[in-house]
């Protein structure tokens, strides 16, 4: 294939493909290591092989719904996957991803942890010999880490329920002595801190929304790279670059959509780019409108 600068050799490869293939690839999820990213994943790197004790460091990931928290601990995830032990008696489980329960709930909190290590378990069980099972599991399968997705649905219970939830992080973390990194919106920060020994160990690492500045015209290029359309768009250039900081308001999940969405209109429509016609053609409202209108609204 002749040489495309505007793509990246994986992306140049799929125009070999049908329309609908390329759109499949389109809406598949990928990954863009920009700057804070990479810092936050250097972090995760070195919780990992941070040596045991009694006091092992944290990390709380926070930031707004939909800017690449919970895309970012699964890249981490997926670069050090379970796998299987040939050399020992069962398989391995470095790093577990798991979501709080809607409300803070111990009961469910275990329940959801045996469940991914499909561990035959009964929801009638007293929640000690929940907490003895799991604990014995995460030390057979010799875990490393523990992250917890939605950490800010601790706040959903009283006074009372979210103590004792924070109890069980701090219980997990010093019964393993695993360090254990918490993901969530703001909120999560005001939840930990209702424990001052769990806030002292939790690290916070923001994931802030995007300025219009260098590096939002370079993650544009990045996803320009990405996408297999056959000509350029040159999305970061000045007016595109503004069109679409507008639509996604700075946040990396909404400009993923965004894109996503343009990328599927130009194949659809035979031209091939992204340009101001192709923006303005989509259906689309800006996060901070769309939290305003009633349900089923679309404009």
């Amino acid at each position: 294939m002749k040489s495309l600068p505007h793509l990246n050799t994986a992306a140049a490869d799929l125009l070999d493909m049908s329309d609908a293939e390329r759109i499949e690839r389109v809406r598949s999820a990928r990954w863009i290591g920009y700057p804070r990213a990479k810092e936050v994943l250097a972090k995760l790197e070195d919780l990992l092989i941070y040596p045991k004790s009694h006091r092992m460091p944290n990390l709380l990931i926070v930031g707004d719904t939909n800017n690449g928290k919970t895309m970012l601990v699964r890249r981490f995830c997926s670069l050090h996957p379970s796998h299987d032990n040939p050399d020992g008696n069962g398989i391995q489980v470095p790093v577990l991803f798991i979501q709080a329960p809607p409300v803070p709930d111990e009961g469910r909190f275990y329940n959801a942890i045996l469940e991914l290590l499909f561990a035959p378990y009964k929801p009638s069980d007293r929640v000690d010999k929940k907490q003895f099972q799991v604990i014995r599991l995460l030390r057979y399968v010799n875990i490393k880490m523990l992250i917890i997705d939605e950490i800010h649905h601790i706040l959903a219970g009283n006074l009372n329920k979210q103590k004792a939830f924070l109890n069980v992080i701090k219980y997990l973390g010093n019964e393993l002595q695993i360090p254990i990194v918490g993901v969530g919106t703001k909120d999560a920060f005001r939840a930990i801190q209702t424990d001052s020994q769990l806030a002292n160990r939790f690290e916070p690492a923001a994931m802030s929304r995007w300025k219009f500045e260098t590096n939002f015209l370079r993650l544009l290029a990045s996803f320009e790279k990405m996408l297999p359309l056959k000509y350029p768009s040159v999305l970061h250039e000045t007016t595109l670059a503004t069109i679409l900081f507008s639509m996604s308001e700075g946040y990396i999940g909404e400009l993923s959509k965004v894109l996503t969405e343009a990328a599927v209109h130009s194949i659809q429509s035979g031209k091939e780019k992204i340009d101001k016609e192709t923006l303005e053609a989509l259906v689309w409202v800006a996060p901070s409108k769309r939290r305003l209108q009633p349900e089923g609204v679309v404009r």
